[in-house]
């Protein structure tokens, strides 16, 4: 079993297709079929199923995914650690967020960032926080940024942040005081994630404590399509500050603080315990979190 075939054969499980995982590898695909059809024969089972929608794993390339991915990830780490001699960073850094953090801090970072260390190539997605851990544990990511779970987690933690939710109106929603009691917010039509999304797990676990009972009159996921209803009709919805910023600053939303009790979540960085941060993903994850607490501090003095 040689490296090159472990690594033809990780990217034949993630394209999920022959002609897409040999363009990534660089290779013609009779020459990456054939080195799958060695792999098969030296383990003594099959890898993959063929069907018509292309390449699906088999049981056993599950458990070699689950197996070798954290060890190419650390190999890779590894690697990149070594070639940095002259003090640049390079390497690959592959990060998960969740949307809300993403949305409205995302590029200026990868801006930023890029432009400092231009030998680091990186790799952003978004998604849930269970999916993401997942991904930290397998090895698909070097970390995720989450919202905080209830429940313990495998992964090392790092605090990255703490904010409040906001309710969200835009112009065409009935005036509102600038600081509302959250139990008054019920009377309003509502638009909120569904219960799938980390962050209507908070807002439900906090408001559920206190006796209030969130009846949105509409659910979506998406944090693009909820601003936008809220923009374009009566909507209100509750999300943390920091996911809509440029719209308070561009005047096309506006924000109520609410009190009595405050709704408050925190953000974490998690990892893999056993697999430490290379240089550059520490690196990016710092400039990350600066930029977020410093969002957080402007939160705190503009309305």
């Amino acid at each position: 079993m040689q490296l090159r075939q472990i690594q033809y054969f990780l990217a034949l499980y993630e394209e999920g297709s022959m002609t897409r995982a040999a363009s990534r590898m660089n290779v013609v695909q009779p020459a990456l079929s054939m080195q799958m059809a060695k792999l098969e024969s030296e383990i003594g089972q099959q890898l993959f199923h063929r069907n018509t929608r292309g390449l699906a794993p088999a049981p056993a390339g599950h458990l070699m995914y689950k197996l070798f991915r954290p060890l190419l990830a650390e190999f890779a780490q590894a690697r990149d650690q070594l070639m940095q001699t002259d003090g640049e960073l390079s390497g690959h850094v592959s990060i998960g967020l969740i949307a809300s953090v993403a949305q409205d801090l995302l590029a200026k970072v990868l801006k930023e960032f890029s432009q400092a260390h231009p030998r680091v190539t990186l790799a952003l997605s978004e998604g849930y926080s269970p999916m993401l851990c997942k991904a930290v544990t397998e090895g698909q990511l070097d970390a995720a940024i989450i919202n905080q779970p209830r429940r313990q987690l495998a992964l090392k933690s790092h605090p990255l942040l703490s904010e409040d939710f906001v309710l969200v109106t835009g112009h065409k929603h009935p005036p509102l005081a600038d600081i509302l009691i959250t139990r008054e917010v019920v009377e309003l039509k509502l638009a909120l994630p569904t219960r799938l999304h980390g962050l209507r797990d908070i807002l439900d676990s906090i408001t559920q404590a206190e006796g209030i009972a969130l009846a949105p009159a509409l659910e979506v996921d998406s944090i693009n399509a909820l601003l936008q209803l809220v923009e374009m009709d009566t909507y209100a919805a509750l999300l943390p500050r920091i996911a809509i910023r440029s719209r308070l600053h561009d005047g096309s939303l506006r924000a109520h603080t609410l009190v009595d009790p405050p709704l408050t979540r925190q953000v974490v960085c998690v990892t893999h315990p056993l697999r430490p941060l290379s240089p550059a993903a520490a690196a990016f994850i710092t400039l990350l979190e600066q930029h977020a607490q410093s969002k957080v501090a402007q939160n705190t003095t503009t309305p």
